[in-house]
């Protein structure tokens, strides 16, 4: 989709005014990255899924929490030697 949108002056700085579909389509928030390519502007929201996940990791692996939790781990089998085939 391509749009125009007015350049508008707030204090020294620019702006423009971002409809709100728009906006709530891109997933933006409070605050957005930007970055300019090629004299292009390219605006991205700055919420990034699992930004938070590193951080839980190791807080699990602190309190031991984080070792595999699958029955088949345990349980004897000899499907590498019997049926595994390369090809």
């Amino acid at each position: 989709m391509n749009m125009k949108a007015a350049i508008v002056k707030i204090g020294n700085s620019r702006g423009i005014r971002i409809p709100k579909p728009v906006f709530e389509q891109c997933g933006f928030t409070d605050e957005v990255e930007l970055e300019v390519d090629n004299h292009r502007l390219v605006v991205r929201s700055s919420s990034r899924p699992r930004a938070s996940w590193e951080e839980s990791f190791s807080l699990m692996a602190k309190k031991g929490e984080d070792a595999l939790q699958s029955e088949y781990e345990t349980m004897p089998n000899d499907w590498d030697e019997t049926e595994w085939e390369w090809k």
